[in-house]
């Protein structure tokens, strides 16, 4: 999924804004949901922009309802007179089922959710892969670079063996 830029050569019209590399080094990732998101009119200029940060923001669950929080959208530059926090709570819009699922998830002892990337798909609609993980404990990270070195010293012999 490839950004595609509109002519003027600015603006996002579909494709990824941002993507959170280290949720799958930093947790065990369990269930994803893709979800839209409830946003003002400035952020959505400012998203378009790729002026966005989800490493830091994680979901939480309110009367019902999930939200992301710690989110990070930049001001946008032309607001005039109207603009948005940069760090507010984000509404998820999701399913019914979808909402159960993940608040019956948070529940459980350790879990998070945490947003994997943001995208505008292809209507041009703000959406963001999030999903339910466990932190990975020291030892897990060490085995993902064991086989994360690994993979690249193989892909190195048989690129060498070729030749």
């Amino acid at each position: 999924m490839s950004p595609k830029k509109k002519n003027s050569g600015q603006f996002i019209s579909s494709g990824l804004v941002a993507q959170n590399r280290r949720a799958h080094f930093d947790y065990i990732l369990e269930e994803t949901f893709v979800a839209g998101l409830q946003l003002l009119g400035t952020e959505v200029k400012s998203l378009r922009l790729g002026h966005a940060h989800i490493q830091d923001a994680y979901g939480i669950e309110k009367n019902g309802e999930i939200f992301m929080s710690n989110m990070f959208i930049a001001e946008y530059a032309n607001k005039g007179y109207e603009s948005h926090a940069e760090k507010r709570e984000r509404k998820l819009l999701l399913k019914k089922r979808e909402i159960i699922k993940i608040i019956n998830g948070l529940s459980r002892k350790g879990a998070t959710l945490v947003p994997i990337k943001l995208f505008f798909d292809q209507n041009g609609r703000a959406k963001l892969e999030v999903a339910l993980a466990h932190g990975k404990k020291v030892y897990d990270k060490r085995e993902a670079i064991k086989e994360r070195d690994w993979k690249r010293d193989k892909a190195r012999l048989l690129s060498t063996n070729k030749v």
